[in-house]
This record gives structure tokens, sequence and C-alpha cells, in this order.
């Protein structure tokens, strides 16, 4: 199926479910959205960018494509501001409620704020054991802090909760709990029409960037990713996937196979790297995984996803971690 371009079209991928498409100005240049008909109106799943584009585009979907219908509610699946950037616009402009989990809703508004300067203990402590050099994570936090996409918060919210059901014309969607990538993602399924919303929890092209931050520093996120990926492996086969990045598709199970054929091959990168030199530090981990980052966003993300994967061979006993005389955890096999 064809993509919609991000200009505002739509295209409908199943009866009475449309999928547009929102550009952003970085490497990953798009998120879907998707819009939910019933008789009374539309519910939206995720917003786009807090930025005058996306705001435009969503106006001439107004105008355009909901039949002279209301907006009566917003799903947003997560936290991260290209799913959840105007849900303060889109409740307040439609007046309606916004849906999201319990964990997420307040995980958006723990990160409504750019980084503090200086930085706080912890989150040095943090960066200054990951091995990453000083002046790096300087430049980093400067590029944070320039981030232009950053939204005001909504100020209430209901709750979904796993196995919660939302009701939205004819359909029955289910809520299907993440976690990983966020703390409590939330994903829609129709059991009936075999649709599953699942935002960025199962992309069909890229995997989900899964990390440790600073707020969480002993954290096995991605234990908590696999435990994810085989309660999607209970939906049915031929189950349509509404992703919010790149195109629909099916093959559910196929891409969970894919996906955790991906990590094991990062596992076994890690694996090499420790028995090469001895013992690696989280940011020369980074480096091992992803030799090509363009920006301080990358290399926010590189790093959490370098350390969630030296946490689960540390958590599955392959790994120790020292903390040396410098201050620095080094990972090693053990004694």
């Amino acid at each position: 199926m064809e993509a919609p371009a991000p200009d505002g079209s739509v295209v409908e991928v199943a009866p009475g479910v449309l999928w547009a498409r929102m550009p952003m100005p970085m490497g990953l240049d798009h998120v879907n959205v998707y819009l939910l008909r019933a008789p009374q109106g539309w519910t939206l799943v995720d917003t786009g960018l807090n930025s005058d584009t996306t705001r435009a585009l969503w106006e001439h979907i107004e105008r355009h494509h909901l039949d002279g219908l209301p907006v009566q509610a917003l799903v947003c699946t997560h936290w991260h501001y290209d799913h959840a950037g105007l849900a303060h616009w889109l409740t307040e402009r439609h007046g309606v409620p916004l849906y999201m989990t319990h964990g997420e809703y307040y995980t958006m508004h723990a990160h409504a704020s750019r980084p503090l300067e200086p930085l706080p203990a912890a989150r040095q402590s943090f960066y200054q054991r990951s091995g990453m050099p000083a002046e790096r994570v300087e430049r980093m936090f400067a590029g944070l802090r320039r981030d232009p996409f950053m939204p005001p918060m909504p100020g209430a919210f209901r709750r979904l909760r796993a196995g919660g059901v939302l009701d939205i014309g004819t359909r029955r969607w289910r809520v299907v709990i993440g976690e990983g990538h966020s703390p409590e993602h939330a994903c829609l399924y129709s059991a009936e029409d075999r649709i599953l919303l699942a935002g960025d929890q199962l992309l069909p092209r890229i995997s989900s960037n899964v990390l440790v931050t600073d707020t969480e520093p002993d954290a096995d996120p991605l234990q908590l990713w696999f435990e994810s990926l085989a309660r999607l492996e209970q939906l049915a086969p031929g189950t349509l996937v509404l992703p919010s990045h790149h195109g629909v598709f099916r093959g559910l199970h196929a891409r969970t196979r894919e996906l955790r054929d991906h990590h094991e091959r990062q596992f076994d990168r890690l694996r090499g790297l420790v028995r090469e030199q001895g013992a690696c530090t989280a940011h020369e981990a980074m480096l091992a995984l992803f030799p090509r980052l363009r920006g301080p966003v990358d290399d926010m993300l590189a790093l959490g996803e370098a350390t969630a994967h030296l946490s689960w061979l540390r958590h599955a006993g392959e790994l120790v971690r020292v903390l040396d005389p410098d201050g620095i955890y080094r990972f090693g096999m053990p004694a």
C-alpha cells in the first residue's frame, strides 16, 4: 500500500481507518498518524511534532477529510514528542479528552523542559560513568537545549490500562502494553478485524530505540522489550500492522523474529568487543554499535541503547560491571 504524502493527504487502510503522515526535519523524516471514524466523529491517534507545519496539516485534514464530523478524542501511544507534541494544542482546539497510559503521561511531564545548565549531579554522574568524553557530553546537551520542538503539556488525561477497551464506532480496540522503548506504550488491537495500531512498538524497517537513561541507570529495558514482543506474538497471524514510521505491513510474527535476531547480532558484537579488549565502557560500545552518528540526539539515543545492551548482558550473567578508580564503569567477562 502506497504511503500518503506528508502534505495533509490521507489513505484509507481499512474501512473507517485513515492514515496520514506528518513531516519531521530529521533523519527519520516522518511520523504516521491515524484517524478512526465513528458515526458521531473521529478519534485521532498520535499528533506529530509541535510545529507550525504540523498544525497547518491538521487544519488541512480537518477541512478536507473529516466529512464535517468533529474530532472526539485523541490517543497518544507514548510520550515522545513526535507522538504527543501537539497533544495540548489538539485537545484544547477541539475540547476533547486525551487518552494515554499513566506511565506515558507522567513521563511526558517529567521531560517537559530542556536540560538544566549545569546538569544535575545524577545526570553528570551517569555520563561520566559511561566513559563519554566531557566535551562530547557538553556538545550533546548544548544541542538538546536548542531543541525547537519542546511542547506545552496537556493538563489532564484519561488513563489507558492493559486489557482495557476503547469502543470506537463498530470496533473494539484492546489496549496492549509495550515496554522498553518507553515506559508504558499503548498499542490498540482490533481482534475482529486483525488490525494493530502499533506506534513505535513494532516497526517494519528499523528497530525502536531501547535505551538506559540517567533517570533509571540500572534498568534492563531490553528484557522488557523482549517480553513485549512476546505479548505481540500472541496476536493473530495476518494482522495488519499500522506503525508510526514507514509503511503499513503484515507479517507481525516474522518481524518480531527479525527484531530478536537484530538484537542478538548486537549482543554478539559486544561479546566480541569485550573478548578483544578485555573490557569496554558504554561509550566504546556505542562507537562499536553505531559508528555513524549525526548529532546530539543520535549521541544520546546511541549511548542509551549501547548501555541497554550491556545491561542485558550483565543481568543475564554474561558480563560484570566494575566502577574503576577513574569513575568509569567497565564491562568485562566474569572471573
